[in-house]
């Protein structure tokens, strides 16, 4: 029966291009697994954008000379491009500076409100000294007054994983130019974390046995010391507070982490209205059939895991001071919260500003998209700390999607094309023709179980499986050799092509532009997996601005499907490209430089 799927993708901020650790923790994993969902008949919609809010906008801007909003226009549409050209299948990636955005997080305030989760405060608020201007909590660092690790930020302790205010930072210093910053009284609201102490206890420990553990355990262990939270900074770039007295308050806004995690509804809400039915939306946030899926790195599992799930229950009315849903009725929680770990680079930390780093575009100008996604795939950061290197890169390039998956399509296809045009009728199959078919066939289920767990590694790594035993029985049954004997020939060729279009359609969702190749090879008609594309829209006439969208009802589904003798053949193009052992020296005289 088919399900609602919310794939919902962490935002990635628009104060610059993004590198590929970034890409790895919310991109490629998220397009694997909703590519996956629609092949296997489910309704998906995957919504993300770029977040365009806070302080780190306008110090970039500030530094370019340019305003915040014309920063942000440039970088949404370098991120919008860049993804794009991975393939990442989203219904809907907008932008946080939509009026729709700003309606909607207006409205989940107001319900917070209204049901008591949100309170005003006088708070000790961090001021750059030079500027004048509210430093952010993530742009103050020092040492963590709980274990003492040197390099906490303002908000949080990676290394114990505390919540964290700047104020008790010891020795705290701007990361915007090493400043000591001065704090001042400031007036904020606060989200009321620990009324939903008891609510997220519940929530999360029914989550056993279904998250990974690592998230699971990183929740869990921030239960215990809840605090509340300010939503509000000094700032005259985001949302506006909409309550009277403090709406018109030129410096006031919604701080960034609140009005970005509401993007997910409000990404969704303008994908409804611009799919012609305004209530679209509601079959994946009010279904309790539905199932909603987070995107993320680490470094986010806090604020999806814990943050987000408050700010939903307070607003359906579910916490300590209980309530009443707001005008948007109640929404579900998320059902599963995807975590990633970091990715390294040569052992080093991702640094833009150190340039230890490698765009997206940059590496897509030179590499095939396919050839990223299947290194993140198979090598990620998916349950640890992982390090990207370029020999291991162009390692797994020529040793397995060339000379593995790219050798097994293209000699397969080539030998059918060239003897016989088109895919060969089958005569009697031996014990070794049955046992390749029936491994082939039956790699679905347990490839499919993975994806469905997204559990990338595994899935890939059991698709590849049946790649190698395709090659080696190729190999063996030696079909090159058996020109007079053209019946057995033709069996062995439509084994192999069999097992092709098998291997292409279980590759689809990590492999998606080459998987469209293999179809066209084998003599597939129309579009096999949509890919995305970049459209311009606007609000009610304003200014315009890019969106990526596409149609992904392609005629990909999760199945075996018996190829048809008799369907022709085209000469087999090269899947990928074999790379120079020389990328290696020149990718890190790159990275030197």
């Amino acid at each position: 029966m088919s399900q609602h799927i919310l794939t919902a993708v962490a935002w990635p901020y628009a104060n610059g291009p993004r590198h590929i650790g970034h890409v790895s923790g919310f991109g490629v994993p998220s397009d694997v697994f909703s590519r996956y969902q629609r092949m296997a008949g489910n309704k998906v919609l995957m919504v993300s954008g770029t977040d365009e809010h806070g302080t780190p906008i306008q110090v970039q801007a500030d530094k370019e000379g340019v305003t915040a909003r014309e920063l942000a226009d440039r970088y949404n549409r370098v991120i919008a491009e860049d993804l794009t050209g991975l393939g990442l299948s989203y219904d809907l990636f907008t932008r946080t500076t939509t009026n729709n955005h700003y309606a909607i997080t207006q409205e989940i305030f107001k319900g917070l409100h209204a049901n008591g989760y949100i309170f005003p405060k006088t708070t000790m608020g961090a001021i750059s000294p030079s500027t004048g201007r509210t430093l952010p909590d993530r742009y103050i660092e020092g040492t963590c007054p709980i274990c003492g690790y040197d390099g906490a930020r303002g908000d949080q302790c990676d290394n114990c994983g505390n919540q964290l205010d700047p104020i008790q930072l010891v020795n705290p210093k701007s990361r915007i130019n090493g400043e000591t910053p001065v704090f001042v009284e400031t007036e904020h609201f606060m989200l009321d974390l620990p009324a939903f102490a008891e609510v997220l206890g519940g929530y999360l420990q029914s989550k056993q046995g279904e998250w990974r553990p690592n998230v699971l355990k990183f929740a869990l262990n921030l239960l215990g010391d809840l605090q509340p939270r300010a939503i509000s900074r000094d700032l005259d770039w985001g949302v506006p507070i909409p309550l009277d007295g403090w709406r018109d308050q030129p410096n006031k806004r919604l701080y960034v982490w609140f009005d970005a995690v509401i993007g997910y509804l409000s990404a969704s809400v303008e994908w409804a209205r611009r799919s012609g039915d305004p209530d679209a939306w509601r079959q994946w946030w009010q279904n309790p059939d539905a199932r909603g899926y987070y995107f993320m790195g680490k470094d986010n599992i806090v604020f999806h895991a814990e943050i987000w799930p408050a700010m939903l229950f307070g607003y359906n009315g579910q916490g300590a001071r209980d309530g009443r849903p707001g005008s948007l009725g109640a929404l579900d929680v998320p059902s599963e919260v995807v975590s990633s770990e970091f990715l390294t680079m040569e052992g080093r930390k991702f640094s833009s500003s150190r340039q230890v780093v490698i765009y997206v575009r940059d590496f897509l100008a030179r590499y095939d998209a396919d050839a990223l996604r299947y290194y993140i795939a198979v090598a990620g950061p998916e349950n640890q700390d992982t390090d990207f290197t370029w020999q291991e890169f162009v390692n797994r390039n020529n040793g397995e999607l060339v000379a593995a998956w790219g050798n097994l399509v293209n000699r397969s296809i080539s030998m059918a094309a060239k003897n016989f045009g088109a895919v060969p009728e089958p005569g009697d199959l031996t014990d070794a023709d049955r046992a390749l078919l029936e491994r082939s066939r039956g790699a679905f289920g347990p490839v499919g179980q993975e994806l469905n767990r997204s559990r990338f590694k595994n899935a890939i790594t059991e698709a590849f499986d049946v790649v190698r035993e395709a090659n080696r029985y190729l190999a063996e049954q030696e079909p090159w050799k058996l020109k007079d004997d053209p019946e057995r020939q033709k069996s062995i060729l439509h084994v192999a092509l069999q097992v092709v279009d098998d291997a292409k359609t279980m590759l689809t969702p990590f492999l998606p532009s080459s998987s469209n190749k293999v179809h066209a090879m084998l003599g597939g008609e129309g579009v096999w997996a949509g890919m995305p594309e970049i459209r311009e829209v606007d609000e009610d006439g304003g200014r315009p601005y890019p969106v990526i969208t596409g149609d992904y009802d392609g005629a990909a589904r999760w199945e075996h499907r018996p190829i048809k003798p008799g369907t022709p053949l085209t000469a087999p193009v090269p899947l990928f490209k074999k790379l120079d052992p020389k990328v290696v020296d020149e990718e890190l005289a790159r990275l030197e430089g």
